[in-house]
């Protein structure tokens, strides 16, 4: 029989209350103390701390704090990762970032989730689904992503979207729920802001 971490793992319905998975919740949190509370100045540590907690890293990441995640093994970022101010990952399923990836403040990734029928939510069942994120993608600020959600390469997450659905590779799209608005082309390399050109 499954244990509730490996019914978690495979996207199954479980419970998140036994020993095993509350032990590595408290093991993530404790981590992520000393990490949210470290001098400023104390930037290789930091990182330090990230890569023993997290499932892969590349060797370029910064994550400002304060950040939170449920476990953490299941957070995958590629190289040449940022991300502003208070991220938080509910990392129940993998969460796979790519390279190139920049987060804005108060972006929430959500794998984690619940049944919509109050009794079976009530008796403490919840499930995770993972969440991808392709290479060179920008996620505005106060962004939510829901669980099951695919971002393809090199888009643009409006700031203030919740995700609801699959994003595809080269787009912008914002909104609530999140939404197409248009196409990334060639041409929109000369602008830094609208209709702003580089020099």
């Amino acid at each position: 029989m499954d244990s509730q971490k490996e019914k978690m793992l495979n996207g199954e319905a479980y419970q998140a209350m036994g020993r095993e998975l509350f032990d590595e919740r408290q093991h993530a949190k404790a981590e992520l103390f000393t990490y949210n509370n470290l001098h400023p100045s104390k930037i290789k540590q930091r990182n330090q701390i990230l890569k023993n907690l997290f499932g892969k890293t590349g060797k370029m990441i910064f994550v400002e704090p304060p950040f939170r995640c449920d476990y953490g093994y299941n957070i995958e970022v590629g190289e040449n990762f940022y991300s502003n101010y208070n991220l938080t990952i509910l990392d129940c399923a993998k969460v796979s970032i790519g390279d190139n990836v920049m987060i804005a403040p108060n972006v929430s990734i959500f794998t984690a989730g619940h049944p919509i029928h109050f009794e079976p939510r009530n008796a403490g069942w919840e499930y995770a689904i993972s969440i991808t994120i392709g290479n060179n993608v920008w996620i505005g600020g106060n962004v939510v992503i829901n669980p099951g959600i695919t971002i393809g390469d090199n888009s643009v997450i409006g700031a203030g979207s919740v995700v609801t659905k699959d994003i595809p590779a080269n787009v912008v799209a914002v909104g609530n729920p999140c939404k197409v608005i248009k196409e990334i082309k060639e041409e929109d390399k000369e602008f830094y802001f609208k209709d702003k050109r580089f020099e």
